[in-house]
């Protein structure tokens, strides 16, 4: 895992000489992963979002959000900076699983991973664990409170998840910029500790 000194350009303005990392923001489908990434980016995000089709009725459950209308089919793309000299730069997942052979590349490179679950949907986020488990990319697990409401406590959460009590645990709210920032000033402290044998 290494932290990269680089130079990238956005339009006109060019971030130099800052510490540059890459963050993968995952979960399963519909669990506000394009929203986190929106709350918080800097530049306009990167969004690869198709219209919902009659198609995938029958594939993806929208019981749970029936104001849906489109799917992220490749990634969402953002960047903030932190403390003036560290540029995290964003990569959200595609949900479902359909689109998860595209993880391997999203994921090359990261420092670490945001694991956004939402607790009425418990079953949409093990896959995202797993796969980060597998990897041992440092993680942590956000629990996103939908309109403020957390439908399981975070011990319950944990436990459903079987967690070890070293994957960090967070409640955020992904339509909010200051919780979503917290969110990943932790996965970086998480990630440098790691790093560090800490």
């Amino acid at each position: 895992m290494a932290f990269v000194d680089s130079e990238v350009v956005d339009g006109t303005q060019a971030v130099q000489d800052a510490l540059s990392v890459k963050i993968v923001v995952a979960g399963g489908f519909g669990v506000g992963k394009t929203t986190f990434v929106g709350a918080v980016s800097e530049i306009e995000p990167l969004r690869t979002e198709a219209l919902m089709t009659e198609a995938s009725t029958s594939v993806d459950d929208l019981s749970m959000l029936p104001d849906k209308t489109t799917t992220t089919v490749a990634m969402d793309f953002g960047r903030i900076t932190l403390a003036g000299d560290l540029v995290l730069y964003l990569f959200g997942t595609p949900g479902q699983n359909r689109f998860w052979f595209m993880w391997d590349d999203i994921t090359r490179g990261a420092i670490g991973a945001v694991v956004l679950v939402d607790s009425r949907r418990l079953a949409e986020c093990f896959g995202a664990v797993d796969y980060m488990e597998r990897r041992g990319l440092p993680f942590l697990v956000a629990l996103n409170a939908f309109d403020g409401i957390q439908y399981h406590g975070v011990d319950e959460v944990r436990d459903a998840l079987r967690l070890s009590p070293e994957v960090p645990f967070v409640v955020t709210d992904a339509r909010d910029r200051e919780s979503v920032k917290q969110v990943l000033v932790r996965l970086v402290e998480h990630a440098m500790a790691i790093v560090r044998g800490g």
